[in-house]
């Protein structure tokens, strides 16, 4: 293959089907990366939405359906295995959530399933799904990027969502004054009421760099770690059109040993996220007056 093949091969399989409003004004898919970075802040990536709509159904699907059929006798193989999962969760929430909320442990296992589940299409080969959107659309040139937590407006969207809890219920828990001392107070004090006051830019600073480093390291954990994943698969897949055949078998063997080592990698990435999650949101919920 050669490099400019390559080049654009990679390119291709990084590059979302962007929906957006188009230079002559009309609104539509991006045919090119210019025209989706053109489209700037009001673009919507269908691939990631539809997709991360889709395993979040999926999700539904079946925890519906097993709590449905749940029996107390015998129960089947995927009833085990949501119960294992039920409880694993649970035992995280109990082991570092220290407050009382009846959202948390919900909340927990919804986001370890729905990630887990979005990481998982990374273990799909990278031209199965781009050529599947391409038959069905008849389009032989659509973008079509199907690992949701590959895009960090993705992650970030989640990020965020579990920074509003933060913030919501830092103030419903400590009020909004506890909530801007917390924010102002620390970490330096001093019972001078003159120093006290010098010192508040400083600790709102530290304090306000802190609070807004939560969501970002939490979406940026996630896309990195997705991102790298979905890359080495991409060059892997690219040995394969090399035209050579020594380098296509290694391809092979690399391509195993990767989805192998990436199954790791998604179920981590996915626990991670829940366990940041539960631990921010048990910090909201500790009022230190």
């Amino acid at each position: 293959m050669a490099a400019e093949t390559a080049s654009g091969y990679i390119q291709h399989h990084l590059q979302n089907l962007t929906y957006g409003q188009l230079p002559d004004g009309s609104w539509g898919l991006a045919h090119s990366a210019a025209e989706a970075k053109a489209m700037g802040f009001w673009a919507f990536h269908l691939d990631t939405l539809g997709w991360s709509v889709a395993m979040g159904l999926i999700f539904l699907f079946i925890f519906r359906m097993v709590a449905k059929k749940a029996t107390s006798g015998q129960p089947g193989a995927l009833q085990n295995f949501v119960e294992v999962l039920v409880d694993f969760v649970h035992g995280s929430v109990k082991d570092s959530f220290h407050g009382r909320s009846a959202v948390i442990a919900p909340l927990a296992l919804t986001i370890f399933a729905w990630v887990f589940l979005m990481n998982a299409i990374d273990l799909v080969p990278v031209d199965w799904l781009p050529w599947a959107a391409q038959k069905l659309s008849g389009n032989e040139h659509i973008f079509f990027r199907a690992v949701p937590t590959t895009d960090p407006n993705a992650t970030l969207g989640m990020a965020l969502s579990v920074f509003a809890l933060i913030i919501f219920y830092s103030i419903k828990i400590k009020g909004l004054g506890g909530f801007i001392g917390e924010l102002t107070l620390h970490p330096f004090g001093s019972k001078n009421l003159f120093v006290q006051a010098l010192l508040i830019p400083v600790n709102f600073l530290l304090e306000f760099v802190t609070l807004i480093a939560k969501p970002i390291s939490l979406a940026l954990r996630l896309f990195g770690n997705m991102y790298a994943g979905e890359l080495v698969f991409i060059l892997i897949a690219v040995m394969f059109g090399a035209g050579i055949l020594w380098l296509s078998g290694l391809g092979v063997v690399l391509q195993w040993a990767w989805a192998v080592f990436h199954i790791l990698i998604i179920t981590l990435q996915a626990f991670i996220f829940m366990m940041l999650t539960i631990v921010y949101l048990s910090m909201a919920h500790e009022d230190n007056h």
